[in-house]
């Protein structure tokens, strides 16, 4: 039996999700994967805004599957941070944040978009936005002190990859918000250096 990879482990848990209802949306590097940009994956990033009452039934719906402690999902409730889950078969680690209490967790709920993560037979799953993943992949690259070279290849990658298609009053509104307005002019800057000419 073939290994399963980063998208069908993936699935194994948003499937879970709709299954119980929990609202969600795939970041980190799966959601850049989606909107174009080339790479590996050593992890999956889903926000999703479980409910106490709804602990016990995602943790048994998994539990076949995945390493997965209730109580750490509650105390990430509580504290609105993270847990993650870990296939078994595979180790692939399956990190799921809960959304923050703030207009941009929402935004991004709100904006996100279906999209293919695997084909024959397709399967889809909420993505978030290219712009959002943008701006989610500024502030992490911010947090971790400006050093990860994955996310700002990650951010310039789907920059290029999208282009004009890109919404860019929408990116420099919450870039503002997020106290990442420098980062975001120098991606664009770097973006139309490479390229040559006007982004």
């Amino acid at each position: 039996m073939a290994e399963l990879n980063a998208s069908e482990i993936t699935l194994l848990v948003t499937t879970t999700l709709e299954e119980i209802g929990i609202p969600y949306v795939i970041g980190g590097s799966l959601a850049s994967i989606t909107h174009g940009v080339i790479r590996n994956t050593l992890d999956a990033d889903i926000v999703a805004d479980i409910q106490p009452d709804q602990i016990s039934r995602f943790a048994n719906a998994l539990k076949a599957q995945f390493y997965v402690d209730p109580l750490s999902i509650l105390d990430a409730i509580q504290r609105r941070s993270s847990f993650n889950l870990i296939h078994l078969g595979t180790m692939f680690k399956v990190d799921i944040f809960l959304p923050k209490h703030r207009a941009f967790d929402r935004m991004q709920m709100k904006r996100r978009g279906r999209k293919i993560l695997l084909g024959e037979p397709e399967r889809t799953a909420w993505v978030t936005s290219a712009e959002d993943i943008i701006l989610a992949k500024l502030e992490w690259f911010r947090m971790g002190g400006e050093v990860s070279e994955r996310q700002w290849r990650d951010v310039l990658g789907v920059m290029n990859t999208q282009g004009t298609r890109l919404d860019e009053a929408y990116l420099r509104q919450w870039a503002a918000e997020l106290a990442v307005s420098d980062l975001l002019e120098r991606a664009f800057k770097e973006v139309v250096d490479e390229a040559g000419e006007d982004f």
